[in-house]
């Protein structure tokens, strides 16, 4: 029997390891961007052209390439990063395996220029799937010139897996955004499609920062320092008023290389405990600076995970100096010591409690805190309208704030929906209903008592018309008095670019004005007005959120999003008139019981239950 063991082709072994290098147009530039600066360059420009996959160019500034070593860069292993295995813990480069080009040269048509600064001429290199094509002799300016053409030309199965346009042109900021935050001391600029997207000038890592996601950073950013002979930390973290629904503005750099890492992850959300609304993400660039010694990089094809000999310590000094930050910056809560923890307010309890006057006269005289008297007229006003409202049949008149912004009459509101044939629709008549906490409506029934979720439940109202909006091309838009100019970071307005045609049909109105800008003329009619920035900001990190927790259409994702989005907030007051319109349109919804994530929207207690709480 013959032997049936054979040693692959290197185009062959070149293209599968291309496919784990190489897996977007975005790996391209992560790795060209990576050896541009590990040559010493002081400006990088890189141009893409349909986000990558006809053209990824980098050019730069650096140390430039003799003619031999710019062949030699195409060959599988070789760096000059290394030499011996013992390197391997002393890395500070961000290549060292040798791998990078020749995997691109493997599934991409390669256009290398490269000179020294102390060479009169330069060197021309052309690759293609691994093969040689042309090397010669050229004038050109000192550093490296790479361009990367048609990605994936001779794998059409991979090219045919890569997504639209506007998401692998996200994936591309992405990596561009580490790459400059990484290194503030270096000028960067990214072209697509001619455009420029961004110009970065050397700087501080503050002024980096704002370049990349725009000035309302200025006000949000508080430093981080903590110098300990084991590791460093520096860099900057965001206050927790502006912290946001998704992940994605967290950043850890290991030596200036970026890493993703849970485990420190959580030291930084300890610190911020307390602090950050439910679901919520601070914003951070850490650098840490530790001996290589200390970590091993070689864990993961993208370099992006790391091993610490230590992590119990590294965790330690991350959470002490983020805490110390947010101590230093007053951004921690002060504890009030002049508060009376053991009877706070009491003596302003209701009159008709027959241990009022017991517990004045322990309580004694002092200065209420205005949340304490905040509290104490809220937990009146709830026992007032507790006692006069529940045990009757029928509807209190209640007062309507001037400040409530929800409205239930809207004619563009009233659409048919589809009736619930398992729940049976309790009749106004039939409620008696208050608002418990500005947060869930309480609706007595025959059958006992039902608590609604006033936010879960005005979701699940407007998905179900935002579906029926999209679907039937039915959305009303109304139009702004006064139209809303909003600047948004590059990221974002891809993603707006990206979601344009279904937000169009849902009832937006919107022009673009210049470059990153657009200019909002008209929201859906179901949407309050007043807000249209934040509802645009909103939507698109929902939609972020979405896209990264589950896995939706794009039509579902912006759907869900607007809805959680337009819903009524959690602390709104809402008058009984508009108590009772959500609940009739909650029980016309195609889903009453629950919200469009799968959350419940009510609970009923029926009276048996209710009752055994009481059973003797």
């Amino acid at each position: 029997m013959s032997d049936i063991i054979r040693l692959l082709p290197d185009a062959l072994a070149n293209q599968i390891a291309a496919g784990e290098v190489v897996q977007r147009p975005a790996s391209v530039v992560k790795e060209l961007l990576e050896n541009a600066i590990d040559a010493g360059s002081t400006t990088i420009q890189l141009i893409v052209r349909e986000a990558g996959k006809s053209l990824v160019q980098v050019i730069d500034d650096g140390s430039g390439m003799s003619e031999t070593d710019a062949r030699m860069s195409f060959e599988r292993h070789a760096t000059s990063k290394i030499k011996q295995s013992d390197d391997l813990f002393a890395i500070r480069t961000l290549g060292f395996r040798g791998e990078a080009l020749a995997s691109i040269a493997a599934v991409a048509q390669v256009e290398l220029r490269t000179r020294r600064e102390n060479e009169e001429l330069g060197t021309l290199i052309r690759m293609e799937a691994s093969q040689l094509k042309a090397q010669e002799a050229v004038a050109s300016l000192p550093g490296t010139n790479i361009a990367v053409k048609n990605l994936f030309f001779n794998v059409p199965a991979r090219r045919n897996f890569l997504r639209s346009n506007p998401v692998e042109m996200r994936h591309i900021l992405d990596e561009f955004q580490r790459v400059a935050l990484a290194n503030p001391q270096i000028n960067f600029s990214l072209y697509h499609n001619d455009q420029e997207v961004y110009n970065l000038q050397a700087g501080k890592l503050s002024h980096r920062i704002v370049g990349i996601y725009g000035k309302s950073y200025r006000e949000q950013l508080a430093p981080c320092q903590e110098e300990t002979p084991f590791v460093s930390v520096t860099g900057y973290i965001g206050k927790p008023e502006f912290a946001k629904k998704t992940r994605g503005e967290q950043f850890f750099f290991v030596n200036n290389r970026y890493i993703r890492h849970n485990y420190l992850h959580h030291a930084v959300m300890a610190a911020f405990e307390g602090l950050l609304p439910d679901e919520s993400y601070p914003f951070y660039v850490l650098f840490i600076d530790i001996d290589p010694v200390h970590i091993d990089i070689n864990v993961h094809p993208t370099k992006t995970e790391i091993k610490f000999d230590d992590e119990r310590s590294v965790y330690a000094i991350i959470l002490a100096s983020v805490k110390k930050a947010l101590g230093t910056h007053n951004i921690s809560p002060s504890l009030d010591f002049g508060f009376n923890v053991n009877f706070p307010g009491l003596d302003t309890m209701p009159a008709s409690s027959p241990s009022a006057d017991s517990f004045k006269s322990a309580a004694g005289s002092y200065t209420k805190s205005p949340l304490e008297k905040s509290n104490l007229n809220n937990w009146k006003a709830l026992y007032q309208e507790f006692q006069n409202n529940f045990p009757k049949q029928d509807i209190p008149e209640e007062r309507k704030e001037e400040t409530t912004s929800l409205t239930f009459e809207s004619k563009a509101n009233d659409l048919p929906m589809a009736k619930s044939a398992s729940t049976v629709i309790p009749t106004e008549k039939e409620i008696a209903t208050f608002q418990l906490h500005n947060r869930f409506i309480v609706a007595q029934v025959k059958s006992g008592m039902m608590l609604i979720d006033q936010h879960a439940a005005h979701e699940r109202i407007l998905y179900d018309r935002f579906i029926m909006n999209l679907h039937e091309s039915t959305a009303t838009a109304q139009q702004l008095l006064f139209p809303v100019t909003i600047d948004l970071n590059p990221s974002d307005f891809l993603i707006l670019m990206e979601i344009q045609q279904e937000i169009i049909k849902l009832g937006f109105v919107f022009r673009l004005l210049g470059k990153n800008t657009v200019v909002i003329e008209g929201i859906p009619a179901d949407v309050p007005t007043g807000n249209e920035k934040d509802l645009i900001e909103g939507l698109i990190e929902q939609f972020k959120w979405n896209k990264a927790q589950i896995d939706l259409t794009a039509k579902e994702n912006i759907v869900r999003a607007l809805a959680r989005r337009s819903a009524v907030k959690k602390g709104v007051k809402l008058s009984s008139e508009e108590m009772h319109k959500l609940i009739e349109q909650l029980f016309s919804s195609t889903n009453p019981n629950y919200a469009p994530d799968g959350s419940p929207t009510l609970v009923v207690l029926n009276l048996e239950k209710i009752n055994s709480f009481f059973a003797k």
